[in-house]
């Protein structure tokens, strides 16, 4: 959006605190001091080198303040750097051109207001400090009458973005489209039917049938482009035999790992704490007098949740874990101490203490040790087995003098059974050439891969053989719901009259206010937009996958009004009217430079540029 009155003040605070020099530290007195003062003019208004120069500058620092990289000219100029600060820079010298075109400006006195400001002026009393204004201009590089006509410029272009933006409101009739949208509702019954509803049931298809299928559905049948790919592979579970755990090993694994194996005695517990002693002793009076601990809790403003310990030990309740521990589960004991002050307990659950000894524990700690210790093998092999492939090694020969294994795939985006399960492999048999060398690549559990493309084959029809038995499932589903469709179609003119589903022996379900965001368990996809598509008492017939859906749409109903709504209301409003606003002011802008006719000297441009390292 467009700046406020109070960026006026932001941008001489800029000018002030040394933007200025930044700026110009690489285009001052021996750059481009001589001749070359601007690079163009937008009307009757010039564009300084500085003013191009600093901007672009501010730009770069930018990017790399957000990256923490160095930004070289070069790369600043392939992202368009610099044709977006010159875009925005003839823009606002377009405004400006518009505002000395129209007379708007601010008078001398409001001017002076507007100096006396700016915090950067005052003196040590808080006051307009005039030498300290000089001094700091001066210190910029800049005049006073430089300074003021700025000042001026940026004045007048927030009153022209102030009277383009102001007023601008969406129609209520857009934003009640958006909420209707969303919140409306539907009430609609609808029932499932398959082949188990068939008067009859399908016969098996001949061969000239199936075929005829075929033929007519063939893009149904396409096999997706495929990728052809050898592949060699290391993963732990192929080393893994070959891993010996010592008993020493798995004792420490075991001791480093005793708090899991070895447990004491816990306890679920809830805890509300008081200020003091005698609120908590009030407390326990109320609950021996008929209150009970819920509402307790509410009467301190809690949840359940708010209060809720977990399981603790003993220890970890200090002063307390004693008369908690002996006390029976749903036992609220206190007024006890705790760290936070004194407190009612309730104890919920008891949780027995665990021990499980070492030797019980091997069944659990020798296979971890020995997929860790099979990945350490498999990450030292990768070095030799990127060293081998650099050195001009195949794929084949891996297989052969390397722990790999060598395997082919066909491979599709579709994929994921067996090496394409891996992510990892997925990724770069996505991004593989037929040119690529193979690399080493890491998988998710640790392993290794490397591949090579050897074909690359085009979406193609599958052969009808291979494809048969997809046809046929295809061409029973097909047959099913074309049988069902036609079985319902007596029925259909019933059900728009309103006629009971159950009266015409269908079993269906009846949904209340659902929203179009609202899912539907077996239902076909976009069954809600469809019904959100259809008038009140419509019915409408539904493929899915061998069998149909029957919807009948009973009401339609209006978003519910609650706090909800009028949120999402005012949101929308504030949104939209935000946006139109914006659209305006885009649009304005875009006829204002038009019609100012910038005129950009490519020569002053790359005068500035070659000062850019």
């Amino acid at each position: 959006m467009a700046k406020g009155s109070s960026s006026i003040s932001k941008t001489a605070v800029w000018i002030l605190l040394g933007l200025l020099i930044l700026g110009l530290g690489g285009f001052g007195a021996t750059s481009l001091s001589g001749n070359i003062r601007t690079i163009g003019n937008v009307g009757d208004m010039p564009v300084s080198v500085d003013s191009y120069a600093r901007q672009l500058q501010q730009e770069i620092q930018a990017v790399q303040q957000q990256t923490g990289q160095v930004l070289p000219f070069a790369q600043a100029q392939q992202i368009g750097l610099d044709r977006a600060v010159l875009q925005r820079l003839i823009a606002t010298r377009a405004l400006d051109h518009e505002a000395a075109q129209i007379g708007l400006s601010i008078g001398d006195s409001n001017l002076r207001d507007r100096i006396l400001e700016i915090p950067a002026f005052r003196g040590v009393d808080g006051e307009f400090d005039r030498e300290g204004y000089r001094f700091a201009l001066e210190q910029n590089g800049v005049t006073e009458a430089q300074f003021e006509t700025q000042l001026r410029e940026e004045v007048s272009r927030t009153l022209i973005q102030g009277a383009i933006l102001s007023g601008v409101i969406m129609p209520d009739a857009y934003v009640d489209t958006l909420v209707n949208y969303v919140g409306e509702q539907r009430s609609f019954t609808w029932t499932r039917l398959d082949d188990a509803n068939l008067d009859t049931p399908v016969s098996a298809p001949d061969d000239a049938t199936l075929q005829a299928h075929y033929d007519a559905n063939i893009d149904a049948f396409t096999l997706p482009e495929t990728k052809q790919i050898t592949y060699a592979v290391l993963t732990p579970d192929a080393l893994i035999d070959e891993v010996e755990i010592a008993e020493a090993d798995l004792r420490e694994a075991y001791d480093l790992r005793d708090s899991e194996f070895n447990q004491p005695e816990r306890r679920l517990v809830e805890r509300l704490i008081y200020l003091d002693e005698d609120a908590a002793n009030q407390a326990k009076a109320a609950l021996e007098a008929g209150s009970s601990f819920e509402e307790l809790v509410e009467d301190r403003g809690l949840a359940l949740a708010d209060i809720d310990l977990g399981d603790v030990t003993e220890a970890e309740l200090g002063a307390a874990g004693a008369e908690v521990f002996s006390a029976n589960v749903g036992d609220v004991v206190g007024p006890l101490p705790s760290s936070l002050g004194p407190a009612l307990f309730r104890m919920n659950a008891v949780l027995p203490a665990q021990f499980v000894p070492f030797e019980e524990a091997q069944a659990i700690l020798r296979p971890e040790l020995a997929a860790d210790r099979a990945r350490r093998l498999v990450e030292a092999q990768a070095e030799s087995l990127d060293d081998m492939l650099a050195g001009g090694a195949t794929l084949e020969e891996l297989d052969t003098d390397s722990d790999m294994e060598l395997g082919q795939i066909d491979w599709t985006a579709q994929s994921t059974d067996d090496i394409a399960a891996y992510e990892a492999f997925r990724s770069a048999a996505s991004a593989v050439t037929i040119d690529d060398f193979p690399e080493i690549e890491q998988l998710d559990d640790g392993g290794l891969v490397a591949l090579r493309l050897d074909a690359v084959l085009p979406p193609r029809p599958a052969p009808f053989e291979e494809a048969r038995e997809d046809v046929l499932a295809h061409w029973q589903a097909a047959e099913v719901e074309a049988r069902l469709t036609a079985q319902v179609e007596a029925q259909l003119p019933q059900m728009r009259e309103g006629s009971d589903f159950a009266e015409l022996g269908l079993d269906a379900v009846r949904e209340e206010n659902l929203l179009r965001s609202d899912f539907v368990g077996g239902t076909p996809p976009g069954f809600m937009s469809d019904v959100f598509d259809m008038a009140e008492g419509d019915v409408a017939v539904h493929p899915d996958e061998g069998a149909i859906v029957i919807v009948r749409l009973d009401a339609v109903a209006a978003p519910e009004e609650n706090e909800d709504t009028a949120a999402l209301r005012t949101q929308l409003s504030q949104q939209a009217g935000q946006a139109l606003a914006q659209d305006v002011y885009d649009i304005f802008n875009s006829d204002v430079t038009l019609r100012a006719n910038p005129q950009i000297n490519p020569q002053a441009l790359q005068a500035v540029h070659v000062n850019f390292p």
